[in-house]
């Protein structure tokens, strides 16, 4: 328990180091200036105006609990001095509500200091400090270990009471106007049972796995269980401090709309996390980014952490080195058979020393186009296994990857027969054969029973597994003679549309406006659905497949109702499947130089764009490209200033693509976007 979920805030602190390294990469190679962004594509144009820091141990490396998070009184005290040397003002709780809820403005270079835990040092090393320079504070308490027992269990290790402040020093330094408390969970900063196979996932916001019973909590117990905890840490800590808590710190950085609504039911409207990135006038106050403080910050980092943050730069300016992951390929009856397939992938994946996953959490097994199965509990279509949130937090916490996404369909679903939505699917007009048809069925998007369905699934899945992001497949998309069913007749009529496809498609200027309009509702739907994840995961991100005729052919808009203008505008990332043998292309090397210099015609577009590779030619009985042709492509796209390379499918078995050989291309790779200019001494880590 205890290494997964620490592995899980060691993520977060390889975001600050990444920001670090970013920043010194721009100031050496002459992008960047304390008072400009390096990369105006960032989808977060506002200013920086709060940093929060968030300290743990104030401690002696050799006496601290956790030595990676402790920092010593000589460099806390340092850093202190250098914030208010440097022009920084310190704010506290207050000053950040008065500012949010009363529109009295914060001091320019607003810093907020917190600490988690309530280690005693906080009162023995830190305090006197804060004392010094008269800086405000919060600490963020865990109710259970204060309780007046001999041991204290941290997060599954048996610790000396008094490693924690007691009751004298809390009110103490709460007299002193300079401290105030916050929750940290009564007895939630821990793992709990997060599925089948035995994963510890962080309490608040796991669904928890009741062995006992064979199924998960309902969501009316997990929310009980929640609001239970976070209340009873509320009126105790008003009875052992004098002070009811108005800050929610969430455990492990991880929270959901359902938790941080309860914190604010119970006074609690400021929540602090371990997100990346500036507090702009936009970032939600139950959402507040704050940096995580390592043994290892020195006041070089700590400068060079202020200018990221004031620039607003977050985890964003990575290149993506994505591998698409087939979960068919891990799926097995036998369950011994399944977690050794899981874990052949994570030495794969550990191998390819990629990035970010795209991680099928669907079905097909009849290989119709639609999805038949998932692989995560939910209401309304089968459940080939559990297997998605045992993968994903698998992958997240043994592996150097740092975004997984979901791969899921949107509307290419195969419901069950009872499902009165199942019938209310897109209606093709009957045209020539040779004319584009889309290949498989999907449930019609203007029907309001099967969106609802949709919209379910998705929900399960926010709530079944832990995601950084969502890819939508490529059937968001409806060809120019889709769709005619009665569902879309009657939005079209909405839209002051009179008759079927057939007769729209006979006035040209008719036709082209609904193009538009069918290409603007299926994003619109697609951001519905991102939200619906987003109550459970509120730092997803999005990403889209793209057909590569859209990046290619002006005319294939009216074709596929997708735009590549629109969608790099809607989506965080677009995937465009760059496949030529697929599209039969006849020249390659043009036929991605083509792509990328449309791409490059957008604005932000090679900055928003993946280019995905095809690694196995279908139309050749799935036959593998050549090592050196995809290694050598790769190279090509970078040379022509890509940022953002993937690759499907991966196939671990036969080691297709050849792992070394995509290592060494992706590792000539800089971590970080657009800084390829800068002295090769200086060049970013290895990815």
């Amino acid at each position: 328990m205890i290494l997964s979920i620490s592995y899980r805030i060691s993520r977060y602190a390889f975001k600050h180091i990444s920001a670090l390294l970013l920043w010194t990469l721009l100031i050496y190679s002459g992008f960047a200036s304390a008072n400009t962004l390096p990369n105006d594509c960032s989808r977060e144009h506002h200013p920086n105006e709060l940093t929060v820091f968030s300290y743990h141990e104030i401690a002696e490396k050799g006496k601290a609990l956790d030595a990676n998070y402790a920092v010593t009184p000589e460099h806390f005290e340092q850093q202190m001095k250098w914030l208010i040397d440097n022009g920084y003002h310190f704010v506290n709780v207050d000053d950040i509500l008065n500012y949010r809820n009363h529109g009295k403005k914060l001091p320019h270079k607003a810093v907020f200091i917190t600490f988690d835990d309530g280690y005693k040092v906080t009162y023995t090393n830190a305090f006197p400090i804060l004392k010094k320079y008269k800086i405000p504070t919060v600490i963020a308490l865990v109710g259970t270990w204060l309780l007046n027992e001999e041991k204290v269990d941290y997060n599954g290790k048996m610790l000396p009471r008094d490693a924690f402040l007691n009751q004298h020093e809390l009110k103490e330094m709460i007299a002193s106007g300079l401290v105030e408390v916050a929750s940290h969970s009564y007895a939630y900063h821990k793992g709990i049972l997060g599925n089948p196979q035995g994963n510890t996932q962080p309490a608040l916001r796991t669904r928890q796995w009741l062995a006992d019973k064979n199924k998960y909590e309902d969501e009316k117990s997990y929310v009980k269980r929640v609001e239970n905890d976070l209340a009873h840490n509320s009126k105790f800590l008003k009875e052992y401090t004098g002070q009811t808590p108005r800050v929610m710190v969430w455990p492990y950085g991880h929270y959901n709309m359902e938790t941080r609504k309860i914190a604010e039911k119970l006074g609690m409207p400021i929540g602090l996390t371990l997100d990346d990135g500036g507090n702009t006038e936009t970032t939600p106050l139950w959402g507040l980014r704050r940096i995580l403080v390592e043994y290892s910050m020195n006041l070089k980092d700590l400068a060079r952490d202020m200018e990221v943050r004031n620039a607003n730069l977050t985890d964003d300016s990575r290149t993506t080195k994505a591998a698409h992951i087939d979960l068919d390929y891990i799926y097995d009856p036998d369950p011994i058979q399944q977690e050794k397939n899981l874990g052949d992938l994570l030495e794969r994946i550990k191998k390819l020393n990629v990035n970010t996953i795209y991680l099928q959490a669907f079905a097909d097994p009849d290989s119709d186009g639609a999805a038949d199965y998932v692989y995560f509990p939910n209401r309304n279509i089968p459940m080939r296994a559990d297997l998605f949130n045992r993968v994903s937090w698998q992958i997240s916490t043994r592996t150097q990857v740092k975004r997984i996404y979901a791969w899921m369909p949107m509307m290419a679903w195969e419901l069950p027969s009872k499902n009165k939505a199942s019938k209310d699917i897109v209606v093709t007009l009957q045209v020539d054969p040779s004319h584009l048809n889309m290949g498989y069925p999907r449930l019609s998007p203007f029907s309001p029973r099967a969106k609802k369905v949709i919209k379910e699934i998705y929900e399960d899945l926010a709530k079944a597994a832990y995601i950084d992001g969502i890819l939508f497949h490529d059937d968001v998309t409806l060809s120019d003679y889709e769709d005619n069913s009665k569902f879309a007749q009657a939005q079209y009529k909405k839209w002051g549309f009179s008759g079927d496809i057939k007769s729209i498609r006979s006035d040209r200027k008719q036709f082209l406006k609904l193009i538009r309009l069918k290409t603007q509702y299926l994003d619109d739907f697609a951001m519905e659905l991102a939200q619906i994840l987003r109550n459970e995961q509120p730092g997803l991100k999005t990403a889209r497949n793209l057909y590569a005729q859209v990046a290619i052919n002006p005319n294939a808009q009216e074709w596929y109702a997708q735009s590549l203008s629109e969608s790099i505008k809607y989506y965080d990332y677009t995937a465009i499947m760059a496949m030529p043998y697929m599209e039969q292309a006849t020249n390659h090397k043009e036929f991605y130089e083509k792509i990328v210099h449309n791409v490059k015609q957008i604005k932000c577009g090679i900055d928003r764009t993946v280019i995905e590779l095809q690694a196995v030619d279908w139309r050749k009985d799935n036959a593998p490209i050549p090592s050196e042709e995809m290694t050598q492509t790769i190279s090509n796209l970078y040379n022509l200033g890509v940022h953002h390379i993937a690759y499907y499918p991966d196939n671990q078995f036969d080691n297709v693509p050849n792992a070394d050989d995509m290592k060494k291309i992706f590792d000539k790779k800089s971590l970080f976007m657009n800084y390829l200019l800068m002295p090769t001494s200086l060049a970013a880590p290895k990815q």
